[in-house]
């Protein structure tokens, strides 16, 4: 399995930064006609955590998922960490162009080596 870290221009300091999970969304309910006292918490999936982006970096989420999505898979690794997977060298360099296509500078692939 080959894995890359994806990078996305920010917009406010022009610097490339990757989105993390620093905390796992607790979600709850309210009920109408009772006290209900459930809460679950989970991680957000890859795709969830880059569209959480919007506004936040130069590139339009929507369309990052669109692109790496043809060549690989996103995934939140250990519940907190963003990469892409790929089952292919050539799908990594693939993505490459395709996103410089895309969107120049903004956006960027780069492969995380195994330790």
């Amino acid at each position: 399995m080959i894995r890359a870290k994806l990078w996305l221009r920010c917009a406010a300091m022009h610097d490339p930064v990757t989105p993390i999970v620093v905390r796992p969304a607790l979600i709850g309910w309210e009920a109408k006609e009772r006290k209900v006292e459930l809460q679950i918490e989970r991680a957000f999936n890859g795709e969830e955590l880059v569209r959480r982006m919007k506004g936040w970096v130069t590139a339009e989420p929507s369309k990052v998922i669109e692109v790496v999505n043809r060549f690989g898979r996103l995934k939140v690794l250990d519940d907190r960490e963003l990469v892409i997977e790929f089952e292919k060298m050539e799908d990594f360099q693939n993505l490459q162009k395709a996103l410089g296509e895309a969107f120049g500078d903004e956006v960027e692939a780069e492969l995380i080596s195994r330790k």
